[in-house]
């Protein structure tokens, strides 16, 4: 992994070092996971169900992607996911505050978007 690629992402508030150590310190795998990460469905199927009001499963896509960008060390969509995550555990969708959720969501996007740009600007 180039230290470009490393400085951007802890810049951009990832725990690389943490993360690293998950990896046994195996810096081309971490490199590898990275780049299979943009191929996620769960970042588009999320937008799509939050679209469809659809919030069981908008659920757990949001749970599915808290668990890949945690496992990543990419920290800044692991706390806003989680935000989501929380707004649609265990709630009808009555009981779902559309307009938090909708807020949170932009917040994931913001986030995951730089994230997404930064390994693709890196990935061989």
């Amino acid at each position: 992994m180039e230290d470009k690629f490393k400085s951007q992402l802890v810049e951009s508030g990832a725990d690389v070092e943490t993360t690293l150590k998950r990896f046994m310190g195996n810096e081309a795998i971490y490199q590898k996971f990275l780049g299979r990460f943009p191929d996620d469905p769960n970042y588009h199927n999320l937008g799509k169900n939050l679209e469809e009001a659809a919030f069981e499963a908008a659920y757990e896509c949001a749970h599915a992607l808290k668990g890949v960008v945690g496992n990543l060390g990419l920290t800044p969509i692991f706390d806003r996911v989680s935000d989501l995550v929380e707004e649609l555990r265990n709630k009808a969708p009555e009981d779902v505050n559309v307009e938090r959720a909708k807020e949170e969501w932009q917040e994931v996007k913001k986030v995951y978007e730089k994230f997404i740009a930064i390994i693709k600007e890196n990935m061989p």
